[in-house]
């Protein structure tokens, strides 16, 4: 790999070249200093959406005042913000029409969302998704600027060059993360599905070339790190903690990837019902052991009632309530205080809700327009935090 570092890099680099220099026009300020956590205990939301749904009329509220959201979860309690990172997602732009005029989660955007975050005090996880949209476990799709590349040498580079190109940049603006993901929920592996023909694809089944690539990309952590007072630390993040173990070991194990800090899990108990909650805390307790890593919960998220603000459809609230977990407020904040309990008892360092400020708006995506989430956001229907946020802030023996 070393005698391919910079071969073709002008071809595989273009887009992802030109989105670093329309983000470097600005050179604003470097926010203010980190203020750590008083445990090591991370409570963190994804806030990804959050530039979007203000730019598209999303209000936040709090004690009768509108508010910045980065701010209302500061001051509940929130010490890490988690941004996701696509390469090129022109279709942001695209699904707004001739109404469309900027990207979003790409880089420019997580740069606002890291500057806002880390002036709260907030700690940042940077999640490289590692493709134009979404990437989770039934879709790993291979970035356009990446598409043409036919040796796997060529896109292990790829993956370092542009991983470390991203935090090289971030650091030159004061906004190194403290964490970073390789990877989204890569279940099934990386950069392979609707994969051009003859592309080196990243899978499970391509055992050698996943581990090279996670070792790219943890690669170029490490030596833009080297240089930056913010020592990143790596997590691998699967859905499903049914699926951790095995993940684990064949890629950990069989495949010798070793170098990482953190083994992350999303974990939605209404879609990933063979792990009950009371398992939680022994599942945890079980990987720590047996990899040897700290593990945070990476994704979780739960309703606080079943209606609509929008007419974009829900995606949680349909199923059956968790017994003893009805859908109000109320049963929104026990699951999260019982579900957080469960993680610090199996020796978890982090819980992460997953988009938790999705509010209605007229903020579009592929699906819709609104939000399929408001349901299950922390906010009520006029943008005023629920009681739910209140785990955060809970006493946990």
């Amino acid at each position: 790999m070393t005698v391919n570092r910079y071969l073709k890099t002008t071809v595989v680099w273009a887009v992802g070249v030109l989105g670093l220099a329309s983000c470097s026009k600005e050179d604003a300020p470097a926010p203010a200093p980190v203020v750590k956590p008083a445990s090591d205990f991370y409570f963190g939301a994804d806030l990804s959406y959050v530039n979007q749904i203000l730019d598209q009329g999303g209000v936040y509220q709090d004690k009768g005042q509108t508010q910045s959201p980065y701010k209302i979860f500061k001051d509940h309690g929130a010490t890490l913000a988690r941004f996701r990172l696509w390469h090129t997602p022109t279709w942001t732009k695209d699904v707004y029409g001739a109404e469309g005029t900027q990207l979003y989660s790409d880089l420019a955007d997580v740069e606002k969302g890291m500057r806002l975050a880390k002036a709260q005090g907030m700690s940042v996880l940077l999640d490289f998704h590692y493709s134009d949209t979404w990437a989770d476990p039934g879709k790993q799709t291979v970035p356009a600027a990446w598409s043409g590349i036919k040796d796997p040498q060529v896109l292990q580079d790829s993956v370092y060059q542009y991983t470390k190109k991203t935090l090289t940049y971030l650091n030159s603006k004061g906004l190194m993360p403290e964490l970073v993901q390789i990877g989204n929920e890569t279940n099934g592996g990386m950069l392979y599905t609707e994969a051009p023909a003859g592309f080196p694809m990243a899978s499970m089944n391509q055992l050698s070339n996943l581990r090279q690539v996670i070792n790219s990309g943890i690669k170029a952590v490490r030596d833009v790190s080297a240089g930056s007072s913010i020592k990143s630390k790596v997590i691998l993040h699967v859905a499903n903690p049914q699926h951790v173990e095995y993940w684990f070991s064949q890629v950990a194990g069989v495949g010798g990837v070793s170098d990482f800090d953190i083994i992350g899990f999303s974990y939605y108990p209404l879609w990933h019902t063979t792990v009950p909650l009371t398992q939680v805390s022994d599942n945890i307790a079980a990987w720590r052991k047996k990899f040897n890593k700290d593990v945070i919960l990476l994704e979780t998220a739960y309703p606080w009632t079943t209606n609509w603000n929008d007419n974009y459809a829900n995606q949680l609230g349909g199923q059956p309530a968790l017994s003893g977990y009805p859908y109000t407020p109320t049963g929104q904040l026990n699951f999260m205080k019982a579900l957080t309990k469960e993680v610090k008892d199996g020796g978890g360092k982090g819980i992460v809700y997953w988009e938790p400020a999705w509010i209605s708006s007229n903020m579009k995506d592929l699906w819709g327009t609104g939000s399929s989430w408001e349901n299950v956001a922390l906010f009520d229907f006029m943008g005023n935090p629920v009681i739910g946020m209140d785990y955060m802030t809970a006493t946990y023996k």
